[in-house]
C-alpha cells in the first residue's frame, strides 16, 4: 500500500449528521407555529417572515462576498436565524423592521465574530432585543385586525399582571395576540417533540427552565401559589415555551457539559420568575436568555471535567 492512514486521538465518530441537516430540522419543527401564525394573522404576517428570511441570507451572502470567504449560506443557520427573529415579530409590524433585525443578527452578532458557533449571544434574539429598543413602538404594537375581543388591547401576561384570569384554551391553541410564533403552546410543543425525537435538542435545558420557573413564582407569586389558571397562563403564555424549546437550546450559546445544562435552565428559570414578578414588562425571555448566554463561559468554566490523570484545582 503507498497511501498513509492519519491516526487521530478518540473519540472516532462516524455520523451522517450535519449543520445543514440539524438546521433543516429545526426548520420543520417550526413549521407548525409557522403556519398556523400566518393562518391567525394573515398574509401580512407571512412577508414578515419571507423578509426576516430574505434579509437573513443576503446578509450573510454579502458579507461573506465582501470579506472574501466561501458562502456560508447551504448550512442553513442563517435561514433558522430569519425564521426564528420573523417569528417574534408582532404580526403587522412594518416590513424594514424585521429586515434590519436580520442584518443585525446575522452581520454585528453572528459574522463579526467568527460565523456559526463563534457567536456569544443566539443572533436571532440579539435581534429581536435590538429591534426592541430602536423600534419599541412598532414591537410593543400586538394590536391585529384578527384580535378578538378582551385579548384586543392587552396579551395575556399583561391580564395575568393586572389581576384578570386567561383562557387556556385560548392560549393552547392560539387565540390570543402576539408575536406571529408564539400564540400557540400546542404548535410548538409539537415542534419541540419532533426536535426531541430526533436528539436534536437536550431536553434537560427547557424542562428544567420551565420547571425552575414554575417553583420560583410558586414561592414568590404573592398568593398565587395555588392558583392554577396564573401559574399555566404564565407557563403557556409569552415567549416562554417559544425561547424553553428553540433559543435557550442553540447549541454555540449553551452549555456543554451536564452540570452546565442543568445549571443553565435554573438560571433561566430564576432569571425570567424576577423579572416576570417584580419587573415592569411581563416578558422577558429574550432578555433572560441573552443574559444568561452571557454566562455561559463562567458557567462551563465551573463544570467542566477534570482531564483523567490531572489534579482539579
Amino acid at each position: 500500500m503507498d497511501f498513509k492512514l492519519n491516526v487521530q486521538s478518540s473519540p472516532h465518530v462516524r455520523d451522517k449528521i450535519s449543520t445543514s441537516s440539524i438546521m433543516l430540522d429545526v426548520i420543520i419543527a417550526m413549521l407548525p407555529a409557522t403556519i398556523w401564525g400566518i393562518l391567525r394573522f394573515g398574509v401580512y404576517s407571512a412577508l414578515v417572515v419571507l423578509v426576516a428570511i430574505v434579509s437573513a441570507v443576503i446578509s450573510e451572502t454579502v458579507f461573506n462576498l465582501v470579506i472574501k470567504k466561501p458562502n456560508t449560506v447551504s448550512d442553513l443557520s442563517c435561514v433558522v436565524t430569519g425564521l426564528i427573529l420573523g417569528l417574534n415579530m408582532p404580526p403587522e409590524i412594518p416590513l424594514f423592521v424585521p429586515a434590519v433585525g436580520s442584518f443585525f443578527a446575522i452581520v454585528i452578532v453572528k459574522m463579526l465574530f467568527g460565523g456559526l458557533g463563534q457567536n456569544f449571544m443566539n443572533p436571532a434574539l440579539a435581534g429581536r432585543c435590538f429591534c426592541l429598543i430602536s423600534f419599541a413602538g412598532y414591537m410593543n404594537n400586538f394590536t391585529s385586525k384578527m384580535s378578538v375581543d378582551v385579548y384586543s388591547s392587552a396579551t395575556p401576561l399583561i391580564l395575568l399582571k393586572n389581576g384578570h384570569e386567561v383562557r387556556l384554551f385560548d392560549l393552547l391553541f392560539g387565540y390570543i395576540p402576539g408575536t406571529i410564533g408564539e400564540i400557540s403552546a400546542v404548535c410548538l410543543l409539537i415542534g419541540a417533540a419532533y426536535l426531541a425525537v430526533k436528539k436534536i435538542i437536550d431536553l434537560r435545558i427547557p424542562l428544567l427552565y420551565i420547571l425552575s420557573f414554575v417553583i420560583f413564582i410558586m414561592i414568590f407569586g404573592q398568593g398565587k401559589t395555588t392558583n392554577v389558571n396564573y401559574i399555566l397562563g404564565e407557563v403557556l403564555g409569552g415567549g416562554l415555551i417559544f425561547g424553553a424549546f428553540f433559543m435557550a437550546t442553540d447549541y454555540a450559546t449553551s452549555p456543554i457539559t451536564p452540570l452546565g445544562k442543568i445549571l443553565y435552565g435554573i438560571l433561566l428559570g430564576v432569571l425570567t420568575g424576577i423579572f416576570r414578578l417584580f419587573g415592569k414588562s411581563g416578558e422577558s425571555v429574550s432578555y433572560v436568555i441573552l443574559i444568561s448566554n452571557l454566562l455561559v463561559p463562567l458557567i462551563e468554566s465551573f463544570t467542566i471535567p477534570t482531564a483523567f490523570g490531572r489534579e482539579g484545582k
